[in-house]
């Protein structure tokens, strides 16, 4: 089992603006931090590569920097003790995995960030047809800004969200 100190640190995305496809596909343990190499999450996953991808998406301004440990046979509970022993070895539970937990692994609730505007078009809606339609948009206009902030990231992965989740007030990827 290695310590998070002993990995080293790995760029979340390439100078192409792409994630590490190297976990495409990889069982493992990995810890998120932000650009100040500061620890934001510590997760685990049967395919690494798009749980970051997910991650990036939720959370663009905090995933700078990854330290990753693969495994080669998926059993949930090794996984997990890695991860517990890191967080041990960091002194304190990350805030990805405390307090902003949701933010972290839930796919965006747009109803969220609605405006007052658009909460109060909601509200009034007359029907459940026009309630979707206002989710819809602001989850257009929430998608909108998301590209926006990993457009300045230089991003460069190919992202699509389920239409379907749209019209229920999430943004998550298909």
């Amino acid at each position: 089992m290695p310590s998070l100190s002993s990995l080293e640190f790995i760029p979340y995305l390439n100078d192409r603006g792409l994630l590490p496809d190297q976990f495409q596909g990889k069982v493992g343990v990995y810890a998120i931090f932000d650009a100040e190499q500061k620890l934001q999450y510590i997760g685990y996953s049967r395919d690494i590569y798009l749980s970051l991808k997910q991650h990036l998406v939720c959370q663009p301004l905090h995933c700078y920097w990854l330290k990753v440990a693969t495994v080669d046979r998926p059993n949930r509970t090794v996984l997990e003790e890695i991860r517990d022993s890191w967080m041990a070895e960091n002194g304190a539970t990350p805030v990805g995995n405390a307090a902003d937990a949701a933010l972290w692994s839930q796919p965006i609730d747009v109803k969220q960030r609605m405006t007052t505007t658009e909460q109060t078009a909601y509200q009034t809606a007359v029907d459940e047809l026009s309630q979707i339609k206002i989710l819809k948009q602001v989850a257009h206009r929430v998608e909108a800004e998301l590209i926006g902030i990993l457009s300045d990231r230089r991003v460069q992965e190919e992202l699509r969200f389920n239409p379907k989740m749209k019209e229920e007030g999430w943004l998550d990827l298909k």
